[in-house]
């Protein structure tokens, strides 16, 4: 069993992902945190320097490496899925789990966050929430074909 955490930025991925994890006595895999490990870069940092499309890149053949996994549970960037047809690939090789937050609540804990995002930095709370608007409204339909959708807010388990 795989399971693949599919939504936007603060939307919880890392959080529930654990606790998802260690109620099915499953491994956890946060991406962001592997590619971290596996480049020596922050995200952030390998933004800055080398662009998103690089990124994106290294960033998809890193989520090919789950394809032989099993019995874990992996947390995916926010667009890891809206690129390089990669929520086909989730799709297929395991459990896609949409945690479902509105504009609103995403904004709320992206100022609450002691982690701002690259996306985020130095914006107002106007600026992040006409950002998230447009953000969402782009990938929010990706999302959306995830074979379960959680309320993030409080997520349950799934069976």
């Amino acid at each position: 069993m795989k399971y693949y955490l599919v939504g936007y930025m603060y939307s919880g991925k890392t959080t529930f992902g654990w606790r998802l994890a260690a109620d099915k006595g499953m491994d956890f895999l946060d991406l962001d945190q592997a590619f971290e490990q596996r480049y020596h870069y922050t995200v952030r940092d390998f933004f800055d320097r080398f662009g998103e499309q690089a990124f994106r890149q290294l960033e998809t053949q890193l989520l090919h490496t789950t394809a032989d996994l099993d019995n874990v549970v992996v947390s995916t960037g926010g667009g890891t899925p809206c690129h390089s047809g990669n929520m086909d690939f989730i799709l297929t090789h395991g459990t896609a789990i949409y945690l479902q937050l509105t504009v609103d609540q995403l904004v709320q804990r992206a100022l609450r966050s002691h982690r701002p995002r690259p996306a985020m930095r130095g914006l107002s709370e106007p600026e992040m929430h006409e950002k998230i608007t447009r953000g969402l409204a782009e990938r929010e339909s990706i999302y959306l074909r995830a074979h379960i959708i959680l309320d993030g807010v409080a997520p349950q388990l799934p069976c």
